[in-house]
């Protein structure tokens, strides 16, 4: 019952969609084929998986449960826009005005989308990616250990004990007061500006195996620090940004668009008067005069 309560809005929200018959279409090899019937008419599986597509995410994914509730909203839709043309709402006047609007829109969006596809090539999301990596070469990155305490001299007896051969590692698991301190200090890899400016200009200015010579203070306390080694990070895959540079680029795709059509485009824009736009309020000026003249 929640699942059937919940395709209500769907089915107010297609009911327009749905009210034209669709013709028939050849299912090929069977890749869209028949679910049902109306009247002699064909209810096609797309129109079904069209009409999920306006449910809510957790609905869509239980596509297989919900699916012979979504044919039953098919055929309602069909029945209902099948009552209103015998009822003469084709040649109803807001009927027309309002397919025009839509179709206007339906232009414009298809009309969009083509000329994007055409502008948005594969060949220009490889190029966009190769001036990528090209402009951001890939950053050093190092892997560091550190102790951290409450006074400079407890880290300065620390490194006392560093220089004389002590474990860091160890020293760390047994001094530290960080949540790294359990596993022997270890921060990780991490590039530089990740941690607190303090801590990572100490610790990038320093040489793989060395450890701090001084006590690093910042905002959480006394460190220690011990860079254990250092790498070239690695650049983002084409793959992990293809789909946010197909985005970009159709974004700027649509602005060229719309900027080269506003450019022979005669356009006015006229701004009402304020009077004719302010929302009525009570105790307008007419009233308060009637009030006054009593």
């Amino acid at each position: 019952m929640r699942i059937k309560n919940l395709l209500v809005p769907a089915f107010c929200a297609l009911s327009v969609a749905f009210a034209l018959p669709v013709q028939a279409q050849d299912s090929g090899a069977g890749d869209d084929p028949v679910v049902a019937r109306v009247g002699g008419e064909d209810i096609l599986q797309s129109e079904v998986l069209a009409l999920a597509q306006n449910l809510p995410p957790q609905q869509q994914s239980q596509i297989a449960l919900i699916f012979p509730q979504l044919i039953e909203q098919v055929i309602d839709l069909r029945l209902v826009g099948k009552a209103g043309r015998d009822a003469g709402l084709a040649d109803d006047e807001e009927v027309r005005e309002r397919v025009m609007r839509a179709e206007s829109q339906i232009i414009s969006q298809i009309y969009v989308l083509r000329e994007i596809e055409a502008q948005v090539t594969d060949e220009k999301i490889r190029a966009e990616y190769d001036k990528f990596v090209t402009e951001n070469p890939p950053q050093k990155e190092i892997r560091a250990r550190h102790i951290l305490v409450e006074e400079e001299d407890q880290a300065k007896n620390l490194i006392v004990e560093l220089d004389g051969g002590a474990d860091f590692a160890a020293l760390a698991g047994e001094h530290s007061t960080g949540p790294s301190g359990s596993q022997g200090g270890d921060l990780g890899f991490f590039g530089e500006g990740q941690m607190v400016p303090e801590f990572s200009e100490a610790a990038f200015a320093m040489e793989a195996g060395q450890h701090s010579k001084e006590p690093v203070k910042t905002q959480f306390g006394w460190h220690v620090i011990k860079v254990e080694e250092s790498r070239l990070g690695e650049q983002p895959a084409f793959e992990d940004m293809e789909a946010d540079l197909r985005s970009e680029l159709s974004r700027g795709a649509y602005q060229d668009i719309v900027a080269k059509l506003r450019e022979g485009a005669e356009i006015e824009i006229v701004t009402p008067d304020a009077e004719e736009t302010a929302p009525a309020t009570e105790g307008t000026s007419e009233s308060t005069s009637e009030g006054t003249s009593q």
